[in-house]
């Protein structure tokens, strides 16, 4: 007979009623194709109220979670309750029942992974995190196990669904920001509150993730260099489309020797790269590895079966630790949670940069803002400047430079901003 597998669920929402609806309707396939059975033992949820569409006949359902957390027979417990608490103190807890837990909860792992890691080791158990970052793309796997033997030396990510679907909208129909993203909201890619997607937030949590993976070491979150995208406007959209880019919010992780550039920021890709295909809602991941060169990892990135997909493929993997003898343990971790990796200073790095100055239209002021940028070491490479229709209008003057240190730009910046004739709303972005 098959080995069964007992799974809980905590909280079930989106996610959870898709983890729900997978385990019961596929038990066939999974057991075909993994010769163990895996039941649904028990979920919980406050709202039983709710209609989901799901038959919950033979599962136990309850509103009191430790009834899930302290049952000796659940094997994996599944938390799609999100936020960093009550979760934390939840999943810190299974783990203290040494059970295996599986989440998608990339704020959790990102701010307190290295408690969580540390107390799984301890507890001779596994916590699994597929979800977390990409929805339904087997990223984590990617990095984890098919790419194992190679060493990386950059990956950047296209992986905040709501972002990605306001650029597309953007930059394909030339609406600008707050109408995008009311799009966004009325097609449900964009939350009511949609700050943490738009701010870069919710794609530092997945560099973070990211980073720590390819590097073996933890990454502190709060370190990370981040930049949203509501500065961007219908302009410089196309602006970037007229230099040959495509505007996208992107998570980049570099590698220089033993230290890691880590940054999320609205980026110019080339229009013919990859990564600059990757539209609406969609999630890409650009890997390059020593070995395997480059490598692009494609598809949905959030929603309900997507991201259930993902929880089932870690259940499944977490169930080869239970058939071991005594002693005897199925490791996923390549994150050591006592190393902690070290960043680069951002000023430290070289970009090539796109900057949008609105300035006062007289003579000479090109020419003093050229000579800025040129005391500072920094060489342009493009320039548009508009024309204007009285000498009070501020116009825009767009330019495109050579690469440069952050350091310089920064200097650079508050110089020109101190000149009468320019606004104090320079935007700044980056060149892939």
């Amino acid at each position: 007979m098959a080995r069964e597998i007992n799974v809980g669920i905590l909280g079930l929402g989106t996610v959870g009623t898709g983890v729900a609806k997978i385990l019961l309707n596929e038990q066939a396939l999974l057991t075909a194709r993994t010769g163990m059975s895996f039941r649904l033992k028990s979920v919980a949820d406050l709202d039983w109220d709710r209609e989901r569409g799901v038959d919950f006949d033979g599962v136990y359902t309850t509103t009191d979670i430790n009834e899930v957390l302290n049952d000796p027979e659940i094997d994996i417990v599944v938390e799609t309750i999100g936020g960093c608490e009550p979760a934390f103190t939840f999943v810190q807890q299974a783990l203290g029942n040494r059970k295996h837990v599986v989440t998608a909860n990339k704020a959790l792992i990102a701010t307190r992974g290295k408690e969580l890691f540390t107390q799984a080791e301890a507890n001779g158990v596994d916590l699994m995190f597929e979800a977390s970052v990409g929805g339904g793309i087997p990223i984590i796997k990617g990095l984890r196990e098919g790419l194992i033997a190679n060493k990386f030396l950059s990956i950047y990510g296209i992986i905040n669904g709501t972002s990605n679907y306001i650029l597309t909208k953007m930059h394909q129909d030339g609406i600008d920001f707050s109408q995008a993203l009311k799009e966004a909201q009325i097609k449900g890619f964009a939350e009511a509150d949609p700050t943490l997607d738009v701010s870069g937030g919710d794609a530092a949590h997945k560099l973070t993730i990211l980073a720590s993976l390819a590097s073996g070491g933890m990454v502190d979150f709060n370190s990370i260099p981040v930049e949203g995208i509501t500065n961007l406007t219908t302009m410089d959209v196309n602006f970037a489309k007229n230099f040959g880019y495509v505007v996208k919010l992107l998570a980049i992780c570099r590698f220089f020797g033993e230290k890691l550039d880590l940054r999320v920021h609205p980026t110019l890709i080339p229009r013919e790269h990859l990564l600059a295909a990757v539209n609406d809602e969609l999630n890409a991941v650009f890997v390059t590895g020593n070995y395997v060169g480059d490598t692009m990892f494609y598809g949905p990135g959030a929603g309900e079966t997507p991201t259930a997909s993902a929880i089932v493929s870690d259940i499944v993997d977490l169930s080869k630790d239970l058939t071991l003898k005594n002693g005897e343990q199925f490791s996923n971790r390549t994150v050591n949670p006592e190393q902690v990796a070290g960043l680069m200073p951002l000023e430290e790095i070289s970009n090539r940069f796109y900057l949008r100055i609105y300035s006062l239209d007289k003579t000479g002021i090109l020419a003093s803002i050229a000579g800025v940028l040129g005391e500072c070491g920094i060489s342009i490479s493009s320039v548009v400047q508009l024309e204007t229709h009285g000498e009070k209008e501020f116009v825009p003057i767009v330019l495109l430079t050579h690469e440069a240190p952050e350091k310089a730009m920064n200097k650079a910046i508050e110089e020109i901003a101190a000149f009468d004739f320019v606004r104090s709303d320079i935007l700044r972005l980056r060149l892939f």
